[in-house]
């Protein structure tokens, strides 16, 4: 990626400048509900979340600010039972650019809807891969590898790999905190340790993994240069998108696939080859049926 970039100007001896830092966020809070006069914590919250992931290198690559991964978490919170505790439900977005267009594609978007933390003024934003030291660190650490992880997915088959290594690695030494959304319950499958399972553990949604990068690197990016193949590989994502849903229904990471991409998909394909929209459309009604009226309008 920008690394490759970086030894070839460092051979032709252009100076340019380069940001170690992989990820630009804007981070919102939420205080509506939140019972304190002391509205001066949420701006803390904001500038220390921020800083947190922005302010640090998560990689060992180089990055040059126009690479660096954008998006934006909205933290919405939920109560405030006590001074300092926090109840809140958190979103993230990740956006990717498209090759030769202007146009930037939701990579990710999910909803965490269990996250309790502790925030003081001042607090210290510490993290260490190997063990558990507060909940608030251990959260942005987490998602923070999970948007590179999926970064780098997009633009090389499983490249996200040591990523997902280390996101996984975080949710191993948060479950030792006892806190929700780091848990292993069945009946709670869209919270953390759920996602990275299906990311990093289970082969039977690994395909999923496959599918981003045949969507976004063999055909978003191709649609401008070679929409024939575009299409196809597409479709093909789409096709191994069916097939994870028929093995393993429901499954929190199909369910993110298209969380963040459904509307894309029903305007991409409305130029595709009648063929390939129908093909598409059956995947797309069995995958994701609560959207079965925007796919059949493709047709």
């Amino acid at each position: 990626m920008g690394n490759r970039l970086f030894l070839l100007f460092l051979f032709l001896g252009v100076t340019f400048q380069v940001t170690a830092q992989e990820l630009n966020f804007t981070v919102t809070i939420n205080s509506e509900r939140a019972r304190t006069q002391n509205k001066d914590i949420f701006d803390q919250m904001k500038n220390s979340f921020e800083q947190f992931l922005n302010g640090r290198s998560w990689t060992n690559d180089q990055y040059d600010a126009s690479e660096r991964i954008k998006g934006n978490i909205l933290v919405t919170i939920n109560d405030m039972p006590q001074v300092g505790y926090f109840e809140a439900t958190v979103q993230i977005q990740a956006v990717r650019p498209v090759y030769g267009t202007s146009y930037e594609t939701l990579s990710f978007n999910f909803v965490d809807r269990n996250w309790n933390f502790e925030f003081k003024e001042s607090q210290p934003m510490e993290f260490n891969r190997y063990s558990y030291l507060n909940e608030i660190t251990s959260l942005l650490a987490y998602y923070a590898h999970i948007v590179i992880g999926l970064d780098y997915d997009t633009f090389s088959q499983e490249g996200g790999e040591p990523y997902f290594e280390i996101a996984n690695n975080i949710v191993s030494n948060a479950l030792q905190s006892g806190r929700s959304g780091w848990d292993q319950d069945p009946g709670n499958r869209r919270n953390r340790y759920w996602l990275i399972d299906e990311l990093y553990s289970s082969q039977v949604t690994r395909a999923i993994r496959e599918a981003s990068y045949l969507y976004h690197r063999k055909g978003l990016d191709q649609l401008t240069s070679n929409p024939e193949d575009a299409y196809k590989n597409i479709l093909q994502a789409l096709e191994k998108l069916a097939e994870v849903n028929n093995t393993q229904p429901n499954s929190i990471l199909t369910i993110t696939f298209m969380d963040a991409k459904s509307d894309e998909i029903s305007k991409i394909l409305q130029n595709a080859p009648l063929d390939i929209q129908e093909q598409a459309v059956e995947h797309l009604l069995q995958v994701d049926p609560n959207n079965a009226r925007k796919y059949n309008d493709i047709l």
